[in-house]
C-alpha cells in the first residue's frame, strides 16, 4: 500500500512562491518546531562518554549542574539552561557557550540566555590564567545587570559539577521540563507578534 507523499511547495526560487506554497511549508515547520525537543535530547546524548580530560564526561557534568540548580530551588527556565548549558561542546568546541546560547534564546528569557552565552568567560576565572589568558576577563561585565546571575551559576552550579561520586538525576527527570520550556518560542524572527 503506497502512503500520499506529503504536499511540498512548486516553486524553485523563493521570488515565486505563493500562499499555497507558504502554507505548506508553514504547517510542516509547525511540525519540525514541535519535535525539537526529542531532537536536543539526542545532541545531549552525544556528551555521553566524552570527557575531554574532565573527572567526568559531559554529559555526567550537565547533569550535575542541573541537579544541583534543581536542588537550589531554581524554577525550570533556569534548571533546563543548566542542564543544556555545555551541549554546544561538540559543534562548537572553540564556541560551546555561544552554541548553547542560540539554541535557548527563543525559548528562555534574556537573563538566562546572557547567562548561558556569557558562562565560559566566567568560568575562565578558574583556568585562563593556566592557559595564559586574563582569568579575571569576566570583570568587564560587573555593571552588567546579569553579571551576578551568571556568577552564581558557574560558583554554585557549573564550577562544582565534576565530582565522580555526585548523585544527580537522571536525564528523564528533566524531560518534562524541557518538554515545557521548548513547547512554544517566546520570541523568534517567525512569530507575528514576538514576545
Amino acid at each position: 500500500m503506497n502512503q500520499a507523499q506529503p504536499q511540498r511547495a512548486q516553486f524553485h526560487h523563493m521570488k515565486d512562491g505563493t500562499q499555497a506554497d507558504w502554507e505548506i511549508i508553514g504547517a510542516e515547520f509547525v511540525q519540525f518546531r514541535g519535535e525539537v525537543c526529542q531532537r536536543i535530547k539526542k545532541h545531549l546524548l552525544l556528551l555521553e562518554g566524552d570527557c575531554g580530560g574532565f573527572p567526568v564526561d559531559r554529559l555526567t557534568h550537565c547533569l550535575q549542574t542541573a541537579t544541583l540548580a534543581h536542588q537550589d530551588g531554581k524554577d525550570e527556565e533556569y534548571v533546563v539552561c543548566a542542564l543544556l548549558h555545555d551541549i554546544g561542546d561538540t559543534l562548537g568546541p572553540a564556541n560551546h557557550a555561544d552554541v548553547a546560547a542560540v539554541l535557548l534564546e527563543p525559548y528562555v528569557g534574556e537573563a538566562n540566555h546572557w547567562m548561558v552565552k556569557h558562562h565560559a568567560i566566567f568560568q575562565g576565572y578558574y583556568f585562563f590564567h593556566y592557559m595564559g589568558l586574563d582569568r579575571h576577563v569576566r570583570d568587564q561585565y560587573k555593571e552588567h545587570p546579569h553579571y551576578a546571575r551568571t556568577l552564581e551559576f558557574i560558583e554554585k552550579y557549573d564550577a562544582p559539577a565534576f565530582n565522580p561520586d555526585a548523585e544527580y538525576y537522571d536525564l528523564s527527570f528533566f524531560e518534562p521540563m524541557m518538554e515545557r520550556v521548548f513547547k512554544e518560542p517566546k520570541r523568534s524572527l517567525y512569530l507575528a507578534d514576538p514576545a
